[in-house]
């Protein structure tokens, strides 16, 4: 074993100001990278009528929802060899590459023919193109997230990477913002016609500014010691699956995020399309529940980030789950009245409970790792974790809806995540405040 793999945990001095300039830099990344993935998701009617004409509504809506589903497939591929180069050679280095590739996957998406003009070769294009996206995005959360905790202060650890998810959510709130003004302002004939594409289109000036702001940032103190010290790792996964402490973190990092399914995945990208497909809200009603949700979540998130710092990261994301297995029946039993004002509450409720999974599961999973495999076994983990139970979930509760006709199946799908995520997070040991390690 080197003396590297053999050294204590350093203290990180970052001197704050330079901290903040790069949790500046990869939020606008982040910002850029998130906004691609999730406008899919809101354009999922529209994509619908685009590219699987033909068939009724609900089975159109499930085409395209399996499109999303398998690009999550290719994210733990993704996180295998955009960590293993992460590790290797560097996390800004990747994070380049990645925003890169999703900026051009999705802009391709805007200028791509529809089933009109060139048949089943169309939806057979938009899904190669959302696998590319997937293989970004498995690059991007453990890369970004990685990249934040290693450059943040001792002690705020929690807060700076928890400023990651503002950016993530912010995106989200941007992409149903586009959708929901240009479906009320264009109308749905325009929106099939033409007006689908400009929301995809926006990656190129996202992606040049993610691009160009990236690329001005160097990379972050730990890895660069390790590689001034000759102490990276010269194969991070092979060298994660032969620690036993390693696999029992993967593992943790596999089950910890199953409320994402029901919360990012679910609340955030699949409620406009649930909203209007199942309790027959407008889509612009749906878009605008989201979009609150969306605002309350975002302002959340830094508390519940903070607090972990002061009580740690057990303590909160076992409140968040506790929470959310007692609130979500209720809160969806609120959006199912038909009433605007009492989705909204619902939603919004559920979001603030959220933000303390959200807001805390990275920097947790970040902590279960040393630097030398930090990005590829972190990566590996939580991506698996999102093809399984998270990319998966708007098509699975499309499925269960047509099939039981139980519009609730969102509420209990709720439950038993954050039930999950209670049992995998009580097996954690909190790494809150001590130094990240480096080997």
């Amino acid at each position: 074993m080197s003396t590297v793999a053999a050294a204590q945990p350093v203290p990180n001095t970052v001197d704050p100001r330079t901290a903040r300039k790069v949790t500046l830099a990869g939020c606008v990344g982040i910002f850029a990278e998130l906004y691609d993935n999730g406008i899919f998701g809101f354009m999922a009617g529209t994509l619908a009528a685009v590219f699987f004409p033909g068939s009724d509504n609900a089975t159109a809506v499930q085409f395209v929802f399996i499109g999303y589903a398998v690009s999550f497939f290719f994210r733990p591929l993704g996180g295998i060899i955009c960590g293993h180069l992460g590790d290797r050679i560097g996390r800004q280095r990747m994070l380049v590459f990645v925003i890169m590739l999703i900026s051009v996957a999705t802009a391709a998406i805007g200028l791509l023919p529809s089933h009109a003009s060139i048949g089943v070769a169309a939806p057979v294009l938009l899904i190669l193109l959302r696998v590319a996206q997937g293989f970004s995005v498995g690059g991007e959360a453990s890369g970004a997230m990685s990249f934040l905790a290693e450059h943040a202060p001792e002690g705020k650890r929690g807060l700076y990477t928890s400023y990651a998810q503002i950016a993530s959510f912010l995106s989200l709130l941007t992409g149903t913002l586009i959708a929901a003004a240009m479906t009320s302002g264009l109308g749905a004939d325009s929106m099939e016609a033409w007006g689908w594409r400009i929301p995809f289109l926006l990656a190129i000036p996202l992606g040049i500014t993610g691009i160009y702001i990236r690329k001005r940032i160097s990379d972050t103190p730990n890895f660069t010691r390790l590689q001034e010290g000759g102490g990276l790792s010269k194969n991070p996964l092979k060298e994660a699956f032969s620690s036993a402490e390693h696999r029992r973190a993967m593992l943790l990092a596999l089950f910890i995020p199953l409320m994402n399914g029901s919360g990012y995945y679910v609340l955030f990208s699949y409620m406009p399309t649930f909203m209007n497909t199942e309790l027959h809200f407008s889509k612009v009603q749906g878009l605008l529940v989201t979009a609150t949700s969306l605002v309350a979540i975002s302002i959340a998130i830094p508390y519940m980030g903070r607090l972990s710092d002061r009580i740690g990261r057990k303590k909160v994301l076992a409140g968040a789950a506790i929470a959310m297995a007692a609130a979500g029946v209720p809160c969806y039993l609120l959006i199912g009245t038909g009433s605007v004002p009492l989705a909204i509450l619902g939603a919004c409720i559920m979001a603030v409970i959220f933000a303390g999974h959200t807001g805390v599961i990275h920097i947790l999973l970040v902590e279960l790792f040393p630097t030398r495999v930090r990005y590829s076994a972190y990566g590996l983990g939580y991506n698996v974790s999102a093809a399984l139970f998270g990319g998966t979930a708007p098509l699975l509760m499309t499925y269960l809806i047509d099939k039981t006709g139980n519009t609730n199946v969102p509420a209990f799908y709720a439950v038993v995540t954050a039930l999950g995520t209670l049992l995998a997070v009580s097996r954690v040991q909190d790494r809150a405040h001590l130094p990240l390690r480096d080997a």
